[in-house]
Protein backbone atom coordinates (compact mmCIF):
# COMPACT_ATOMS: atom_id res chain seq x y z
CA UNK A 1 0.00 0.00 0.00
CA UNK A 2 1.44 3.66 -1.14
CA UNK A 3 0.31 6.76 -2.22
CA UNK A 4 -1.29 6.80 -5.89
CA UNK A 5 -0.15 9.64 -7.86
CA UNK A 6 -1.75 9.57 -11.57
CA UNK A 7 -1.81 11.93 -15.02
CA UNK A 8 -2.63 11.40 -18.37
CA UNK A 9 0.69 11.34 -19.21
CA UNK A 10 4.32 12.43 -17.65
CA UNK A 11 3.43 15.97 -16.74
CA UNK A 12 2.31 14.28 -13.08
CA UNK A 13 6.27 12.97 -12.65
CA UNK A 14 6.70 16.95 -11.78
CA UNK A 15 4.75 16.48 -8.67
CA UNK A 16 6.17 13.32 -7.72
CA UNK A 17 9.59 14.78 -7.79
CA UNK A 18 8.43 17.80 -5.59
CA UNK A 19 6.34 15.37 -3.32
CA UNK A 20 9.26 12.31 -2.75
CA UNK A 21 11.76 15.80 -2.03
CA UNK A 22 9.63 16.31 0.71
CA UNK A 23 8.19 13.32 2.07
CA UNK A 24 11.34 11.10 1.41
CA UNK A 25 9.94 8.04 3.29
CA UNK A 26 6.61 7.67 1.34
CA UNK A 27 6.42 5.11 -1.14
CA UNK A 28 4.37 6.22 -4.13
CA UNK A 29 2.69 4.74 -7.33
CA UNK A 30 2.72 6.43 -10.15
CA UNK A 31 0.69 6.10 -13.47
CA UNK A 32 0.68 7.34 -16.71
CA UNK A 33 -2.18 6.75 -19.26
CA UNK A 34 0.31 7.75 -21.94
CA UNK A 35 -1.68 5.57 -24.23
CA UNK A 36 -4.33 7.67 -23.94
CA UNK A 37 -2.75 11.09 -23.71
CA UNK A 38 -3.51 13.38 -24.27
CA UNK A 39 -6.98 14.38 -21.89
CA UNK A 40 -6.64 17.99 -22.78
CA UNK A 41 -8.36 17.42 -25.88
CA UNK A 42 -11.18 14.94 -24.90
CA UNK A 43 -14.86 15.35 -23.67
CA UNK A 44 -15.73 15.34 -20.19
CA UNK A 45 -17.26 12.00 -20.09
CA UNK A 46 -14.37 10.58 -22.06
CA UNK A 47 -11.75 12.16 -19.27
CA UNK A 48 -14.36 10.96 -16.34
CA UNK A 49 -14.29 7.44 -17.87
CA UNK A 50 -10.39 7.03 -18.56
CA UNK A 51 -9.95 8.67 -14.78
CA UNK A 52 -12.13 6.24 -12.79
CA UNK A 53 -10.42 2.90 -14.68
CA UNK A 54 -6.90 4.87 -13.76
CA UNK A 55 -7.86 5.37 -10.08
CA UNK A 56 -9.18 2.15 -9.60
CA UNK A 57 -6.15 0.41 -11.05
CA UNK A 58 -4.50 1.69 -8.42
CA UNK A 59 -6.52 1.21 -5.38
CA UNK A 60 -5.60 -2.54 -7.25
CA UNK A 61 -1.91 -1.47 -6.67
CA UNK A 62 -2.90 -1.00 -2.87
CA UNK A 63 -3.38 3.12 -2.80
CA UNK A 64 -6.11 3.93 -0.90
CA UNK A 65 -5.07 7.67 -1.33
CA UNK A 66 -5.00 8.91 -4.90
CA UNK A 67 -3.70 12.59 -6.12
CA UNK A 68 -5.00 13.34 -9.39
CA UNK A 69 -1.62 15.19 -10.48
CA UNK A 70 -3.12 16.15 -13.88
CA UNK A 71 -5.40 19.26 -13.80
CA UNK A 72 -7.82 18.63 -17.00
CA UNK A 73 -9.01 15.29 -14.53
CA UNK A 74 -9.04 17.74 -11.97
CA UNK A 75 -11.07 19.96 -13.65
CA UNK A 76 -13.11 17.43 -16.25
CA UNK A 77 -13.80 14.62 -13.99
CA UNK A 78 -12.90 15.10 -10.06
CA UNK A 79 -16.39 16.56 -8.86
CA UNK A 80 -18.35 14.02 -10.39
CA UNK A 81 -16.38 11.21 -8.73
CA UNK A 82 -16.63 12.27 -5.23
CA UNK A 83 -19.97 13.35 -5.66
CA UNK A 84 -20.91 9.41 -7.29
CA UNK A 85 -18.27 7.39 -7.01
CA UNK A 86 -15.61 7.29 -4.60
CA UNK A 87 -16.43 4.85 -2.18
CA UNK A 88 -16.14 5.99 1.94
CA UNK A 89 -12.79 4.54 2.74
CA UNK A 90 -10.82 5.83 -0.54
CA UNK A 91 -9.88 9.28 -1.65
CA UNK A 92 -8.96 10.93 -4.51
CA UNK A 93 -7.77 14.77 -4.20
CA UNK A 94 -7.26 16.93 -7.03
CA UNK A 95 -4.27 20.11 -7.89
CA UNK A 96 -6.52 22.71 -7.81
CA UNK A 97 -7.07 23.07 -3.98
CA UNK A 98 -3.48 23.81 -2.92
CA UNK A 99 -3.44 26.26 -5.93
CA UNK A 100 -6.40 28.42 -4.80
CA UNK A 101 -5.20 28.26 -1.36
CA UNK A 102 -1.96 30.26 -2.19
CA UNK A 103 -3.74 32.63 -4.58
CA UNK A 104 -5.96 33.70 -1.83
CA UNK A 105 -4.24 33.10 1.18
CA UNK A 106 -7.24 31.55 3.15
CA UNK A 107 -7.57 27.42 3.93
CA UNK A 108 -10.14 24.88 1.83
CA UNK A 109 -12.04 24.39 4.47
CA UNK A 110 -13.09 28.24 5.23
CA UNK A 111 -16.78 28.55 3.94
CA UNK A 112 -16.86 32.42 4.98
CA UNK A 113 -18.15 34.69 2.23
CA UNK A 114 -15.83 35.27 -0.96
CA UNK A 115 -13.92 38.48 -0.08
CA UNK A 116 -11.15 40.77 -1.56
CA UNK A 117 -7.82 39.72 -2.16
CA UNK A 118 -4.57 40.74 -3.37
CA UNK A 119 -4.09 39.46 -6.53
CA UNK A 120 -6.68 41.23 -9.54
CA UNK A 121 -5.61 40.33 -12.56
CA UNK A 122 -4.67 36.40 -13.12
CA UNK A 123 -3.38 34.56 -16.20
CA UNK A 124 -4.81 30.76 -16.50
CA UNK A 125 -2.37 28.96 -18.81
CA UNK A 126 -4.17 25.11 -18.95
CA UNK A 127 -5.31 22.53 -22.01
CA UNK A 128 -8.32 23.50 -23.76
CA UNK A 129 -10.32 21.16 -21.42
CA UNK A 130 -9.26 22.58 -18.32
CA UNK A 131 -10.38 26.17 -19.78
CA UNK A 132 -13.31 24.73 -20.78
CA UNK A 133 -14.72 23.24 -17.56
CA UNK A 134 -14.17 26.74 -16.13
CA UNK A 135 -13.06 24.86 -12.95
CA UNK A 136 -10.86 27.33 -11.78
CA UNK A 137 -12.71 30.53 -12.55
CA UNK A 138 -15.71 28.60 -10.50
CA UNK A 139 -13.45 26.96 -7.02
CA UNK A 140 -11.68 30.98 -7.18
CA UNK A 141 -15.33 32.44 -7.34
CA UNK A 142 -16.41 30.76 -3.76
CA UNK A 143 -13.69 32.36 -1.95
CA UNK A 144 -12.55 35.72 -3.77
CA UNK A 145 -14.02 38.65 -5.42
CA UNK A 146 -12.87 41.27 -7.65
CA UNK A 147 -10.40 38.89 -9.65
CA UNK A 148 -10.21 38.99 -13.18
CA UNK A 149 -9.16 35.59 -14.99
CA UNK A 150 -7.86 36.09 -18.44
CA UNK A 151 -7.78 31.95 -19.53
CA UNK A 152 -5.46 30.64 -22.43
CA UNK A 153 -5.70 26.91 -24.06
CA UNK A 154 -2.65 26.39 -24.92
CA UNK A 155 -3.31 23.81 -28.11
CA UNK A 156 -0.28 21.51 -28.35
CA UNK A 157 2.02 21.67 -25.73
CA UNK A 158 1.22 18.98 -24.15
CA UNK A 159 2.07 17.21 -27.45
CA UNK A 160 5.41 18.65 -27.92
CA UNK A 161 6.70 17.76 -24.37
CA UNK A 162 4.89 14.25 -24.43
CA UNK A 163 7.14 13.76 -27.93
CA UNK A 164 10.42 15.06 -26.19
CA UNK A 165 10.40 18.07 -28.61
CA UNK A 166 11.54 20.98 -26.33
CA UNK A 167 12.28 23.26 -29.37
CA UNK A 168 8.46 23.42 -30.48
CA UNK A 169 7.51 23.38 -27.04
CA UNK A 170 9.01 26.65 -25.88
CA UNK A 171 8.08 28.09 -28.91
CA UNK A 172 4.22 27.62 -28.49
CA UNK A 173 4.95 28.33 -24.92
CA UNK A 174 5.84 32.21 -26.03
CA UNK A 175 3.38 32.11 -28.75
CA UNK A 176 0.14 31.63 -26.03
CA UNK A 177 1.65 33.90 -23.80
CA UNK A 178 1.22 36.13 -26.72
CA UNK A 179 -1.82 35.45 -27.22
CA UNK A 180 -2.77 36.00 -23.55
CA UNK A 181 -0.83 39.44 -23.34
CA UNK A 182 -3.03 40.94 -26.66
CA UNK A 183 -6.21 40.15 -24.17
CA UNK A 184 -4.46 41.30 -20.30
CA UNK A 185 -1.89 43.42 -21.11
CA UNK A 186 -0.15 43.30 -17.46
CA UNK A 187 -1.54 40.21 -15.18
CA UNK A 188 -0.39 40.16 -11.73
CA UNK A 189 -0.29 36.47 -11.76
CA UNK A 190 0.44 33.28 -14.11
CA UNK A 191 -1.32 30.15 -13.11
CA UNK A 192 0.69 27.64 -14.50
CA UNK A 193 -2.75 24.80 -14.78
CA UNK A 194 -1.40 21.51 -16.38
CA UNK A 195 1.63 20.11 -14.50
CA UNK A 196 3.05 19.29 -17.52
CA UNK A 197 4.04 23.18 -18.04
CA UNK A 198 6.67 23.64 -15.05
CA UNK A 199 8.70 21.96 -17.30
CA UNK A 200 9.26 25.04 -19.35
CA UNK A 201 8.39 27.36 -16.17
CA UNK A 202 11.76 29.48 -16.48
CA UNK A 203 10.22 29.51 -20.28
CA UNK A 204 6.95 30.99 -19.27
CA UNK A 205 8.58 33.29 -16.65
CA UNK A 206 10.73 34.67 -19.55
CA UNK A 207 8.07 35.30 -22.01
CA UNK A 208 5.79 37.21 -19.14
CA UNK A 209 8.15 39.29 -17.71
CA UNK A 210 9.76 39.26 -14.22
CA UNK A 211 6.44 41.90 -12.93
CA UNK A 212 4.52 38.27 -13.46
CA UNK A 213 4.29 36.07 -10.46
CA UNK A 214 3.92 32.38 -11.51
CA UNK A 215 2.20 29.95 -10.06
CA UNK A 216 3.73 25.94 -10.49
CA UNK A 217 1.68 23.63 -8.62
CA UNK A 218 4.09 20.58 -7.87
CA UNK A 219 5.47 22.51 -4.58
CA UNK A 220 2.14 23.62 -3.67
CA UNK A 221 0.91 19.82 -3.74
CA UNK A 222 4.01 18.50 -2.23
CA UNK A 223 3.22 21.02 1.37
CA UNK A 224 -0.75 20.19 0.95
CA UNK A 225 0.18 16.33 0.46
CA UNK A 226 2.30 16.76 3.76
CA UNK A 227 -0.46 18.05 5.79
CA UNK A 228 -2.87 15.65 4.86
CA UNK A 229 -0.87 13.00 5.59
CA UNK A 230 0.02 14.35 8.47
CA UNK A 231 -3.60 14.20 9.66
CA UNK A 232 -4.61 11.80 8.23
CA UNK A 233 -1.58 9.30 8.56
CA UNK A 234 -3.40 6.07 7.93
CA UNK A 235 -3.87 6.60 4.15
CA UNK A 236 -0.31 6.59 3.84
CA UNK A 237 -0.02 2.89 3.90
CA UNK A 238 2.83 0.47 4.48
CA UNK A 239 4.09 0.12 1.16
CA UNK A 240 8.12 0.65 1.15
CA UNK A 241 8.61 0.86 -2.80
CA UNK A 242 8.31 3.45 -5.12
CA UNK A 243 6.43 2.12 -8.80
CA UNK A 244 5.83 3.03 -12.18
CA UNK A 245 3.32 1.98 -14.31
CA UNK A 246 2.46 2.89 -17.29
CA UNK A 247 -0.49 2.45 -20.27
CA UNK A 248 2.26 2.92 -22.78
CA UNK A 249 5.61 2.22 -24.63
CA UNK A 250 7.65 1.25 -21.46
CA UNK A 251 11.08 1.23 -22.36
CA UNK A 252 9.83 4.88 -24.08
CA UNK A 253 7.97 6.04 -21.41
CA UNK A 254 11.34 5.25 -19.02
CA UNK A 255 13.79 7.38 -21.79
CA UNK A 256 11.57 10.39 -21.84
CA UNK A 257 11.28 10.75 -17.69
CA UNK A 258 14.31 9.82 -17.18
CA UNK A 259 15.23 12.96 -19.19
CA UNK A 260 12.69 15.02 -17.26
CA UNK A 261 13.72 14.11 -13.85
CA UNK A 262 17.57 13.35 -14.74
CA UNK A 263 17.50 10.30 -12.63
CA UNK A 264 16.99 7.03 -13.85
CA UNK A 265 12.98 5.51 -13.85
CA UNK A 266 11.93 2.15 -14.95
CA UNK A 267 8.26 1.86 -16.24
CA UNK A 268 6.51 -0.94 -15.93
CA UNK A 269 3.94 -1.70 -18.79
CA UNK A 270 -0.06 -2.00 -17.98
CA UNK A 271 -2.95 -2.86 -19.46
CA UNK A 272 -5.56 0.12 -19.10
CA UNK A 273 -8.88 -2.36 -17.34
Amino acid sequence: MAVGIFDSGLGGLTVLDAVSRRLPDVPFVYYGDNAHAPYGVRTADDIYDLTTRAVTRLWEAGCDLVILACNTASAAALRRMQETWIPADKRVLGVFVPLIEALTERQWGDNSPPREVEVKHVALFATPATVSSRAFQRELAFRAIGVDVEAQPCGGLVDALEAGDEILAEALVRSHVEALKRRMPQPEAAILGCTHYPILEHVFQEALGPGVRVYSQANLVAASLEDYLRRHPGMEGPGRETRFLTTGDARAVSDKATQILRRRIAFEHVDHI
